[in-house]
């Protein structure tokens, strides 16, 4: 059987090392050459700006529950601020509007009509039941004349039942009564009558002397209370329920039938609602 011939395989060629390249200086004689040197990269420069990167989950994070209802609850807090304050404009708006058209409808009607005062007086008082020498209480009566002047033009007056008038002397209340109910027109001047009546005053000590005293100077100061009800009639149109209150201050000279008024002063007062 033959031999088998394994061809031979040459190593690679190793490169010189620095101990043979000094060897073979030396044997040849020549002087050692330093190793060249590696080229040294350029060094950049520092840059200007400066980038720092974080990571994401330190950027996008989500509110804790907690600060999502406080956000609701804010955000429907300024949604109810913001309404409120709306539908107060609004209605400062209205009102000032209804003002300004209250305002001129009340202008051209007093132009157009030309409205006066309505005067009151008392033109005849006629007292009775006015014993101060009696013990025993008194009972009262004063029939009065209330004289009523509409001096307007183009206004009418009603007035309405449920009217009242009563007498004191020094906030001691005498008698009361009630008006009657009429229709003024324009122009006009009405004198009604009305009866006061009193039962059963009790008069302390101190008024049955100052009357006394009155009395004896011809002095007899009263004082007349009206209210009642009405109602303007402008042309064809009625206002609603008005209420008039009328005080007269008046003094007479007895207290009898044939009394006399020394002197009276009556002013009134109108309330619209």
């Amino acid at each position: 059987m033959a031999d088998r011939v394994h061809p031979t395989v040459d190593a690679p060629p190793q490169p010189p090392s620095s101990s043979s390249t000094v060897t073979s200086s030396k044997i040849s004689g020549e002087a050692p050459h330093p190793p060249n040197p590696e080229p040294s990269m350029p060094v950049p420069p520092p840059p200007a700006n400066y980038v720092i990167q974080l990571p994401r989950e330190q950027i996008f994070r989500y509110p804790p529950p907690e600060n999502a209802r406080k956000f609701q609850t804010l955000n429907l807090k300024k949604n109810r601020r913001s309404c409120c304050r709306r539908c107060c404009c609004f209605t400062l708006g209205l009102l000032l509007l209804l003002i300004v058209v209250a305002g001129v409808a009340a202008g051209v009607l007093y132009l157009v009509f030309r409205p006066e005062s309505p005067r009151y007086t008392i033109d005849r008082i006629r007292i009775k039941g006015f014993n101060l020498t009696a013990a025993t209480p008194i009972s009262p009566g004063f029939d009065v004349s209330i004289r009523a002047n509409n001096p307007n033009n183009k206004i009418g007056i009603y007035y309405l039942k449920d009217g009242a008038a009563n007498v004191f002397y020094n906030d001691v209340k005498l008698c009361d009564g009630v008006l009657p109910a009429f229709y003024q027109p324009k122009n006009n001047i009405t004198v009604f009558q009305t009866a006061l009546k009193g039962s059963n005053i009790v008069l302390a000590h101190a008024v049955k002397t100052e009357l006394l005293n009155a009395q004896k100077k011809a002095t007899l100061p009263f004082v007349v209370r009206v209210k009642t009800p009405v109602k303007i009639k402008v042309g064809s149109i009625k206002t609603w329920e008005i209420t008039v209150k009328v005080k007269c201050d008046v003094i007479v000279d007895a207290l009898n039938e044939r009394a006399k008024i020394i002197s009276k002063n009556c002013n009134y007062s109108v309330r619209l609602w």
